[in-house]
């Protein structure tokens, strides 16, 4: 089940119902006509499930897999054509699809495992009538595609290499020199530089799994989502720690940028959306203001801390000790009392 919600109220206005398994992952199609747009849901039942986002009814039912579907995306070829769907599995393959009829126009072999991320090149716009993908898997391998309606083929026998192990998501900086950001389950993110045969010259280390990552054209801000429930923004160019937003009580597995409308006060300026396995949305502003907020309540927190330590001479000797309360002064007294 998907549940769409208003920021305003925090109320359900609308169940997507049908798919009786977990669902991994949702891409919305908005055609930017009068068209309806369509959501799509990748489900553990080896299919992809499709809604109508003015009816909310359910649409057509998209299968072929033989594994769990693990991502999906939506998008159209250039020049503006019908819409296809691009879905990646647990089986491996990749399968590019008609949205109108569900006819499989292309199905991508060449992951050796589950497929758990997909990102559109925008370098690859400009080209008529075809586009550039990226994908990446549970292995640590990033693969390349050019795909057409008429055909699809892998770019290079050899994917891309820059972490140690699964490559759990994918975002593209905004431009056709825009460089490609990874989260991986290595506990790092990493910038990928396109003029450098898409070399790391950028790592953001986490103290666990990195689940998502996306990135804020305009500010340069990059967000990470990481399996210790914390979400977490970060200065792309110097690599600094800016904040930690915390709040969830489980693993944060996605997020989602926006920017709210002006006069909107819940939904104010730039801002982060989080989804966790705590069954929870939360959204985080993410304007400079909020930013730097965030940041002195993380000091003052540290300093709370450490006044609960005792004097630094014992620190430096590996104590830990907390300063005792006076009732607890009073009975190590007494227990002195006793042994004199």
């Amino acid at each position: 089940m998907i549940e769409a919600d208003v920021y305003q109220d925090a109320k359900i206005v609308h169940n997507f119902t049908g798919a009786v398994a977990p669902l991994t992952s949702v891409a919305v199609y908005h055609p930017g006509t009068d068209k309806d747009g369509i959501v799509f849901a990748g489900c553990w039942d080896k299919s992809i499930h499709s809604w109508s986002l003015r009816s909310r009814e359910p649409l057509r039912r998209y299968t072929g897999h033989t594994d769990f579907v693990k991502c999906v995306l939506a998008t159209t070829f250039l020049p503006k054509t019908a819409p296809v769907l691009i879905s990646g599995s647990a089986d491996g393959s990749i399968i590019v699809w008609a949205v109108e009829d569900g006819r499989k126009l292309h199905v991508l072999k060449g992951h050796t495992r589950g497929v758990l991320s997909l990102a559109i090149d925008q370098a690859s716009e400009t080209n008529e009538g075809s586009l550039v993908l990226f994908s990446a898997d549970s292995t640590q391998e990033i693969r390349r595609w050019y795909i057409s309606v008429s055909e699809a083929y892998q770019l290079a026998d050899t994917p891309i290499i820059a972490h140690e192990t699964s490559v759990n998501a994918l975002c593209f900086e905004a431009g056709p020199e825009g460089d490609l950001w990874t989260a991986s389950s290595d506990k790092t993110v990493k910038r990928l530089v396109r003029a450098r045969n898409w070399e790391a010259d950028t790592t953001l280390p986490h103290p666990d799994f990195v689940r998502d990552v996306k990135y804020f054209d305009e500010s340069g801000h990059v967000v990470t989502a990481c399996r210790d429930e914390h979400v977490r923004v970060w200065h792309a160019t110097s690599e600094k720690l800016l904040c930690t937003f915390k709040g969830h009580f489980e693993e944060v597995t996605g997020l989602a940028l926006g920017v709210g409308s002006p006069g909107t006060e819940a939904v104010r300026g730039k801002y982060v959306v989080s989804v966790s396995i705590d069954g929870t949305l939360r959204k985080w502003n993410v304007e400079d203001q909020d930013i730097l907020a965030q940041a002195e309540l993380e000091k003052k927190e540290a300093e709370g801390e450490n006044l609960e330590i005792e004097d630094p001479a014992q620190q430096s000797h590996g104590a830990n000790t907390k300063v005792m309360t006076a009732e607890e002064e009073a009975e190590l007294a007494e227990l002195m009392e006793d042994d004199d």
